[in-house]
């Protein structure tokens, strides 16, 4: 697919301005990477061993816009994640201190806030405000799910005069920001949006590690500890964990790692069966009769073909998934009632916990990156594009890279081979 790759960055016109901001600048001049499958995604099959060039990430020696002139929105969108208010905090110190931006706006509930119907308010965003909110998880300007009209939200910008707007989201979001950057060259507008992606689901096309994930590991880690704990309490002991992942098992799949006391993780990227040979409960009995304990971890989106689909969607266009974690653990409990054999199972929802907790000291240092690259990006003009991490390297990429698909597990790959053999499950 090498020859649908364009890693090009669009501009608003030539930076003129001499940059207030310290140095050392960066050159516009692209940087080789070398990235395979499972840092790519899909669009690196068959590019193995070749270098894609991206612009590097950081202050250039001239910007576009004029900093006296210049008003920043910024808006969060979609489900929580750690780390919101560690970017929201460094776009502000950052267009604040290094180059003298003063009016900087929240837009609070998501895209929501820009359509008046909602009769959201706004928020002034100042260091003052934002010194202390990356000790909190959250988003302080608070979010919504759901597509808003892109002409309603560039009315909105244009009525307040908007010049940058930071759109910090997972997939949908960087949708919308394309469709609002479609709205602005549409109507000819010189205004840059420049997204940040985030999911702790990790499943943003081309993009090795969305921030929040590391925390939401962390947390998930805690989970399969405690549920690690009461299975080996009881005898025949089963510690169920459900974690989140609608379409990519990325958050099961490095708690397993971690810990290394998972017995059976189950992803959406690997079907599996429950009975038969093969099937998960009769490998889980085996297991049992074996070693009397048990810890089972699985994905939200996986098995979702075991389950009957109510056809419903969420407000994000999303379908909505059977829960697989009470689905399993009716399962397991009717499996071994009928094999008369007594089993102890324990099963923990830890969702809510992993997507609103503040940001590990990992995830800070990477949301930091992210939100002042984001400001050096569109100072110089820059729009359509993403800040990101590629090997060590902050770099831009367009929004049509990271739009294209999700990003999921490669279930070929030296990873997941990985996490099979951490906890030594067969199945079919």
């Amino acid at each position: 697919m090498a020859h649908d790759i364009d890693t090009s960055i669009m501009t608003i016109a030539t930076p003129k301005i001499d940059n207030p901001a310290r140095g050392p600048y960066v050159t516009d001049k692209p940087i080789p990477i070398f990235l395979d499958a499972e840092h790519g995604g899909e669009d690196m099959r068959g590019l193995e061993g070749k270098a894609l060039y991206f612009e590097q990430a950081g202050p250039r020696d001239h910007i576009y816009f004029d900093p006296d002139k210049t008003k920043i929105a910024i808006v969060t969108c979609g489900g929580l994640c750690p780390g919101l208010n560690d970017v929201i905090r460094a776009i502000v110190m950052e267009a604040h201190y290094s180059y003298g931006v003063r009016s900087l706006t929240g837009i609070r509930y998501g895209l929501e806030g820009f359509i008046p119907r909602y009769h959201h308010d706004i928020v002034e965003l100042t260091p003052s405000w934002v010194s202390d909110i990356h000790t909190f998880g959250g988003t302080i300007l608070g979010s919504s799910r759901g597509p808003q009209e892109s002409e309603e939200i560039v009315d909105a910008l244009e009525r307040m005069n908007v010049n940058i707007l930071f759109v910090i989201g997972g997939d949908g979001s960087m949708k919308a920001a394309a469709a609002i950057q479609n709205e602005v060259f549409k109507r000819k507008l010189r205004i840059s949006v420049i997204g940040i992606p985030k999911t702790i689901d990790n499943d943003i096309n081309f993009i090795p590690r969305s921030f929040g994930f590391d925390t939401a590991v962390d947390v998930a880690t805690m989970s399969l500890r405690c549920a690690h704990t009461e299975a080996i309490g009881a005898c025949n002991g089963i510690g169920l964990v459900k974690l989140m992942g609608r379409e990519s098992g990325f958050i099961a799949a490095q708690a397993t790692l971690a810990l290394n006391v998972v017995n059976f993780v189950l992803i959406p990227e690997a079907p599996f069966h429950l009975e038969g040979e093969g099937g998960l409960l009769p490998a889980l009995e085996a297991r049992l009769r074996s070693r009397n304990h048990a810890v089972i971890v699985v994905a939200e989106g996986a098995g979702q073909d075991l389950l009957t689909s109510n056809g419903k969607t969420d407000a994000s266009g999303n379908r909505v998934l059977g829960d697989i974690g009470h689905f399993l653990q009716n399962a397991i409990n009717t499996y071994f009632a009928k094999k008369d054999m007594s089993i102890s199972l324990k099963y923990i929802d830890p969702s809510y916990l992993v997507r609103s907790t503040p940001a590990n000291t990992t995830d800070r240092i990477y949301c930091g990156q992210l939100g002042r690259n984001a400001v050096h990006a569109a100072m110089t003009g820059r729009t359509n594009m993403v800040v990101a991490c590629l090997l060590d390297h902050y770099v831009h990429l367009p929004l049509e890279l990271v739009t294209r698909r999700r990003r999921k597990i490669d279930i070929r790959s030296e990873y997941w081979r990985s996490v099979l053999a951490s906890t030594g499950q067969h199945l079919a």
